[in-house]
């Protein structure tokens, strides 16, 4: 970053917030502490629950039109706003979600300026412990727009053999038994049991549950899973700050594709 800003390039976010939903608050809270510790310049807008559509997309537009280089509206909405209608109106170039259908329609064919941020931290994480996807057997629990879809296609850029499996997959643990790779993005505790992971297998676990007593669990049982596998993520404490740190490199990427347009 410091080489950057002597460069004359100051990366920026806007982060919106609307309502006052506990686990967004702390997801923007930690947002906001990563771009201070790296020298992001980040604004905050804190909006009631009760804000309408039309403020909502007026304040977007504001800042499409702004110098600020990333923007970010932290989801879940409130029920009466139309998520799709807020992430299509955030500029493709400032889309530091990737959410937007335009940079969806690039990851799809391989050639994007954003990866959403866990499918991309995930993919860091098995790039920096040295595992090859190259020819593995992958599956990806979860078919969601913002992990289960892009993960896979990433994946599958990466040359990893790719099973999608959800809520309609006839057998579920018998197809994670194939899996060289898992990874775990359906928001079910502990869904994905020891008995499922071959051995050696690699386990990312996305999910991220609280449980009626207040413990964090991920979608994989990790007590019975680590007995099995070569390389396990932890929750909390594996992808989550990965996706910050993706983040953080989205917005510093679109500062500069800013600074080639000027």
């Amino acid at each position: 970053m410091a080489v950057l800003q002597t460069k004359g390039v100051h990366p920026s976010l806007a982060v919106i917030i609307v309502g006052d939903d506990p686990a967004s608050r702390i997801y923007v809270n930690n947002k906001k502490k990563a771009c201070e510790y790296i020298g992001i310049r980040s604004e905050e807008y804190a909006l009631p629950g009760n804000t309408t559509q039309e403020e909502l997309l007026t304040l977007i537009e504001t800042l499409n039109e702004s110098n600020i280089d990333g923007i970010l509206c932290q989801l879940p909405l409130p029920s009466h706003l139309d998520e799709k209608a807020v992430i299509n109106a955030i500029r493709p170039d400032k889309d530091v979600d990737a959410f937007h259908p335009v940079n969806v329609g690039k990851i799809m064919i391989g050639d994007y300026d954003f990866l959403p941020c866990t499918p991309a931290g995930v993919m860091e994480l098995i790039k920096e412990s040295g595992i090859s996807i190259v020819g593995k057997e992958c599956v990806v629990i979860g078919r969601s727009n913002i992990v289960g879809k892009p993960m896979s296609m990433l994946l599958l850029h990466a040359h990893g053999t790719v099973t999608i499996c959800h809520s309609k997959t006839r057998d579920l643990a018998e197809t994670v038994r194939q899996a060289d790779i898992v990874v775990a993005a359906v928001g079910v505790p502990e869904l994905i049991t020891g008995d499922m992971i071959k051995e050696g297998a690699v386990v990312i676990d996305v999910g991220m549950n609280r449980l009626p007593n207040g413990k964090l669990v991920g979608d994989v049982a990790f007590d019975a899973a680590i007995e099995k596998a070569s390389a396990i993520t932890p929750v909390p404490g594996g992808v989550g700050p990965m996706t910050i740190a993706m983040l953080m490199k989205n917005t510093v990427k679109a500062s500069l594709l800013h600074q080639e347009l000027k």
